[in-house]
Formats: structure tokens, sequence, C-alpha cells
């Protein structure tokens, strides 16, 4: 995948089912007898998430539950609510919308229905391609299966080298898919960078088997919670420093958001690292873009790539402005 200004690649992260909003959140509104999130759908109008039959009614409890509005939305097949995750992400530049329902069901038949559903139904959505996101290669087979090659290409997340997972490097071919591999191994987590960088080396001749065009390869080395681990963003920036040598060609990202879990003002904290992450080489993020306004990050990429001469001359840089200039002259 390329942009025509060779700009940053967005990842939107939101549409999972894994993903809760606090019950105490200023969003979460009781009307009518109903409590639910409250937000302006595609149209204009004010509208409510209906979260009623999963908040518990004791206070005590409510303080410390998480609503899984996501899941709620699907569940509900609340196609408002839906479109407006979507679409939002994609309105504040997000390019490729992941979709995962792994939470929806521990039941395979079921998850395999629903990820059929929510891909089916995210295509008559947007015309970004759709990234069919889980921990097990059959719901990604299900996805693909659904998916209309003649809208757009779908991605895959992910492959790696834990048993199973290699099955999904012919499954992108055959399905002409982006497809993303992480640096997880066989046996488990790397443990540093130098694990991370051999084990998306043998990804990478996996891919080569297979004939995967460099420009349709995402790699993610792994980023883990530094609350965890003092050493672990630099296990992630050392990595993305390397692999960006070794592979010119291919996109490097990475879960940025993961590095700040536990930690308090973490906003503040995912800003940085994704800036750290860009100037190590990275390419490519995978982040919430309402919270993390994308556009920001693309400027600050073209211009650390001027200022560290990875863009001779200034060209890029130049090419990018200059088309932002004629964007708000036109407005």
């Amino acid at each position: 995948m390329k942009l025509e200004n060779g700009g940053l690649i967005v990842i939107g992260e939101n549409f999972n089912s894994t993903r809760k909003i606090k019950a105490t959140s200023p969003r979460v509104t009781e009307e009518d007898g109903k409590t639910g999130i409250k937000y302006t759908d595609l149209d204009g109008n004010d509208r409510i998430l209906d979260c009623t039959d999963i908040i518990p009614e004791d206070p005590a409890e409510r303080n410390s539950f998480m609503i899984p509005h996501i899941a709620q939305a699907l569940r509900q097949k609340d196609m408002n609510y839906i479109a407006w995750a979507i679409k939002n992400q994609e309105k504040h530049g997000a390019h490729i919308i992941d979709l995962c329902v792994d939470e929806m069901s521990v039941y395979p038949e079921e998850r395999f229905e629903w990820i059929k559903w929510i891909v089916e139904t995210a295509q008559k959505i947007t015309d970004s391609i759709v990234a069919i996101d889980s921990s097990d290669s059959n719901t990604i087979y299900a996805g693909l299966e659904a998916h209309d090659g003649k809208k757009n290409r779908p991605a895959i997340n992910s492959f790696n080298l834990e048993d199973g997972r290699q099955e999904l490097v012919p499954m992108a071919r055959e399905h002409n898919a982006l497809l993303f591999a992480n640096a997880s191994g066989n046996a488990g987590m790397p443990a540093d960078d130098v694990e991370r960088v051999e084990n998306l080396a043998t990804c990478m001749e996996m891919m080569d088997a297979e004939n995967i065009p460099m420009e349709d390869r995402f790699l993610d080395p792994l980023v883990f919670p530094i609350g965890a681990g003092p050493e672990f963003g630099n296990h992630y920036l050392d990595a993305v420093r390397q692999l960006r040598e070794n592979y010119p060609e291919v996109h490097l990202f990475g879960g940025h958001s993961n590095v700040s879990f536990g930690l308090p003002q973490r906003k503040g904290v995912n800003d940085t690292f994704v800036s750290l992450a860009i100037l190590a080489g990275c390419d490519s993020i995978m982040v919430d873009p309402v919270m993390n306004p994308p556009a920001d990050l693309e400027a600050f990429m073209f211009a650390a790539n001027a200022l560290t001469g990875k863009d001779e001359y200034s060209m890029q840089y130049l090419k990018y402005t200059r088309a932002k200039m004629g964007v708000t002259r036109r407005k």
C-alpha cells in the first residue's frame, strides 16, 4: 500500500470488540429511563447507544464497570453507532480500519458468523481497506471469504511464528491481501530487540516464498508496557531501526499505545513514543486516530525525515507542504 504523498499510514485500531469506556465517563448519560453512550451520528443527530442491560445498578459496581461499547453495538446491530465508529476513524485520518470480534463469543462457529457479518457491513459503510484481525486463523479465513475484493483489498492482522499462523501467508497471496506480521516466536514473546529482528526475518523469508510484494508487508516488532520493564521501549525502537536498515521497502508499525499501559497521563507518553518510533523508522502507526490526530504526526514525520537527512534536499517535505497549502487554498 502506497500513499500518493508517501505519507504516514494510519491503521485505526478502535473497531475491536475489546474496546471499553468507563461507566463514569462524561459520555455516559441517562435519558428516558435508559443509560447509554451519547454520540453525534453521521447526519449530525444526537444519539445514544443503549447500554441499560449491561450496566450494573449497584453504584459501587458501576464505578468500576467498563462498558464494552463496540461489542454492545454489534449485539444490538446498532447500525448508527457502527457506522459512526467506523467513519469517525476514517474522518480523523485512518487509511485501514481494523476489525476484531474475538470477544463476541468463545465458540469458533459463532465468531465466524460475527466476522463475516462485520466485514460485509463495514464494506457497505467505508471504501477504506479493512484489516481482519483475530487470534484464530480460521476466523480470519472466514472474514476473507466474506470480503468483496472488487470493492477493495483486505488486510490480514496478523501472522507470526506461532504454530498455525503461518497458513495466513499463502492465504494472503490467495486473497490479494496486505499482510501484517508480528515478532512473536514459536515459544512465546521476543526477549529483546535481537529476537524481534530474528523472528521477523524468518517471517520475511516465508513471505518471500509466497512472493508477497514488499509494499504489502507490514512488520510489527511488538510494543510492551514500559511499566513492566524499563528496557522495553528501547527493545522496540532498536528493532525498528535495524528492520528499517534491513528492509527499506516494507512498512513498520506497532500498537504504540501499549507502551503506556498502567501509567497515568497515558496520552502524553503515547504521543512521545509515536514520535520516537517515527524517528526510528516507522512509516505506519496503529492508533485511535480520534485521540491521536495523525495529521500532526504526519507533519512531524516529513519534518523529521528532512531534518535527519533521510529526505535528501527535503524533496518529500516540500511535496507534502505544497500539497497541504493547495488544500488550504482550495478551502
